[in-house]
């Protein structure tokens, strides 16, 4: 299932945390977090989200524009999965994502490197998915301000 997809290109986004590796992997991991944070801007919701976290195990998060005018399904298979390091699935369409987490000091930095897909320009592809990674960013360091 791990195919490169045609005239694709990888992209890379990510954010450093103020917060330790372990509780930004469960932030990331946990579908009631991903409820929260899994959208690239105000104007979306995310419905559903499912999260399988083996090897040939599924993600699923379902979006949609909150005006109803759009919505899509995030389905993928996990390639690998190495807790509190790596992340690697397929998604539905062939395309590659890579996520890892990487312990800076008492800081973390999550990137994520993905496949890019023909319908949109790559530079709206790279700027929509840094979104979703600062809005990470903010859920888990505010939630994690309000509870230390």
């Amino acid at each position: 299932m791990n195919k490169q997809v045609a005239n694709s290109e990888k992209i890379t986004v990510q954010a450093v945390l103020a917060v330790d590796r372990k509780k930004v992997w469960e932030y990331y991991t946990d579908p009631q977090h991903m409820m929260h944070w899994n959208v690239p801007s105000a104007d979306w919701e995310c419905l559903r989200a499912e999260n399988d976290l083996r090897k040939g195990g599924q993600l699923f998060v379902r979006m949609e524009a909150r005006d109803g005018s759009f919505g899509f399904d995030f389905d993928a298979v996990y390639e690998t999965v190495r807790p509190e390091q790596l992340l690697n699935y397929t998604l539905t369409d062939g395309r590659n994502v890579a996520v890892s987490f990487d312990v800076l000091g008492a800081q973390t930095r999550v990137s994520i490197c993905f496949d890019t897909e023909p319908q949109n320009c790559p530079e709206m592809q790279r700027q929509d998915w840094q979104a979703i990674v600062d809005r990470f960013k903010r859920y888990v360091e505010t939630n994690e301000a309000a509870q230390g």
